[in-house]
């Protein structure tokens, strides 16, 4: 043994086995600048363990923290024209989806599953804000639609969460149509007498606003979304004063009466467990790993041991 084994061969090995860090471990709140680490980030479900501030979650993510057990089974919506303008800025339409396809992993901008919360069966639909801003396309319509028939089919309340700039400019008038389309889907809900829950999350704005995310029977909000048609920058340019503190968001909208409830992402899936029951006149949920009692268990007189 010499000192080229004892010292120079484990010196070069330790220089060409050395691990990479992954960038991706640690991310920083939008709200108070805290760097926060990714694990703990996911199990606070993407709200800041210091600040409280809601972060981009994503509906996959979302589904798997709401629905019991993260089981949950997908609704196929039907595939719309992929580029029935052939439109083109900076670039083509069809090279922006896959783009934003590669990038989110997901098909496109609203996700649509079936599942139980609290043993409550319901049927619920997300959208997307890191694909394409959300946008309201032609294939967002078909979701919500499709999100209506199989509430309607299996006479369930439908929960929808919403996270959009407004309509797809990339589909022009063929978006904008969606906004008619969707109140119609609604209605469909309204006529079979089932409950359509409006959970309105960062940012929530354009025809979005104008059509299905503000016409549900109960309009919950996460804390501090901004939730508007206009933004506030363009109405004070517009009107060439300044706005109000907190203007369009959630706590301001439920001040002035247009919001229910704003609740906390992590009190959320019992807060819709509680509606959902409600509304559907189900027995009060029991909290933990038995199903709700029966109205026969429910009498029953308490004996004291």
């Amino acid at each position: 043994m010499n000192w080229i084994t004892n010292y120079v061969r484990p010196r070069i090995n330790s220089i060409f086995s050395r691990r990479e860090i992954p960038e991706n471990l640690w991310s920083k709140c939008d709200g108070c600048g805290t760097m926060l680490f990714h694990r703990e980030i996911s199990d606070n479900l993407n709200v800041c363990t210091n600040c409280g501030h809601h972060m981009h979650i994503t509906p996959r993510d979302r589904f798997l923290s709401l629905f019991d057990g993260g089981v949950f089974n997908e609704v196929e919506v039907p595939e719309p024209l992929a580029d029935p303008l052939h439109f083109r800025d900076q670039k083509r339409y069809p090279d922006r989806m896959k783009t934003a396809q590669k990038g989110t992993g997901e098909k496109e901008a609203m996700l649509v599953a079936t599942g139980e919360i609290g043993r409550t069966p319901i049927v619920a639909a997300a959208q997307d804000f890191s694909f394409m801003g959300g946008s309201m396309g032609m294939y967002v319509g078909n979701a919500i639609v499709a999100a209506a028939e199989e509430a309607v089919r299996l006479g369930r309340p439908l929960v929808l969460f919403s996270a959009a700039g407004g309509a797809r400019m990339q589909e022009g008038i063929l978006s904008l149509m969606q906004m008619p389309r969707t109140t119609v889907a609604v209605q469909m809900l309204k006529e079979a007498n089932l409950p359509y829950i409006v959970v309105l999350t960062h940012p929530t704005t354009g025809g979005v606003t104008a059509s299905y995310a503000m016409l549900g029977d109960v309009q919950i909000a996460e804390p501090n979304a901004l939730i508007c048609f206009a933004g506030p920058r363009v109405i004070e340019q517009t009107i060439r004063e300044k706005l109000p503190e907190g203007f369009q968001r959630a706590e301001y909208l439920l001040d002035h009466g247009m919001l229910d409830r704003v609740i906390d992402r992590r009190e959320m899936r019992k807060e819709l467990i509680t509606v959902c029951r409600m509304l559907m006149k189900m027995p009060p949920p029991t909290w933990g790993d038995l199903p709700a009692p029966g109205p026969d268990e429910a009498n029953m007189p308490q004996t004291k041991g």
